[in-house]
């Protein structure tokens, strides 16, 4: 399965993505350590993403969870993650994980982006309820959510930990397949 989008493509981790992770994730460290600090974690060299990956898409075959990359087609370069996780099959219910590379922010690529996933996830995944969760300082992943319709739900309350181990408020979003 891949989604092809104007210079991009969004698909399923693959065993190959792994150095281009390790370069993706080492290269945008500083961007993603807040958020991102355990994807980073596991890919700071090629032999840790060799087993993320591996990880991952044993997960994707599983249904447990789902891990997209985004690549630029023209060389293949991985520029973004998106994540479909803390699946809840009984209840129909994912959060959607995103992240994308500096030189490709503020381009509106997000928001295609998670466009294509919430269709993915309401089509082939077959979830009824998508949850975005964001610091209130991520303007820009609140924009993301608020674009693609998602509803600003409430403040969750010491629900995500930084890496200096102080736990923070986050703010939920949520959106509903159509009926």
């Amino acid at each position: 399965m891949q989604i092809d989008f104007e210079n991009y493509s969004i698909s399923p981790i693959q065993e190959k993505d792994a150095w281009r992770l390790c370069n993706f994730m080492v290269s945008n460290a500083d961007r993603f350590a807040d958020f991102f600090p355990g994807t980073l974690r596991e890919n700071l060299n090629p032999t840790l993403s060799e087993l993320f990956v591996a990880k991952k898409v044993k997960e994707f075959h599983a249904k447990e969870e789902f891990l997209f990359t985004v690549k630029e087609n023209t060389d293949r370069t991985i520029i973004g993650l998106v994540y479909v996780k803390e699946l809840k099959k009984v209840e129909g219910q994912g959060e959607l994980a995103y992240c994308i590379g500096y030189e490709y922010a503020g381009k509106g690529l997000m928001t295609k982006l998670v466009d294509k996933i919430v269709r993915w996830s309401f089509n082939k995944a077959n979830l009824n309820t998508l949850q975005i969760i964001v610091h209130h300082t991520n303007i820009a992943s609140k924009k993301v959510a608020e674009k693609n319709k998602f509803i600003w739900q409430k403040i969750v309350p010491k629900v995500h930990q930084m890496p200096n181990g102080e736990f923070v408020d986050m703010e939920l979003y949520e959106l509903y397949r159509k009926s």
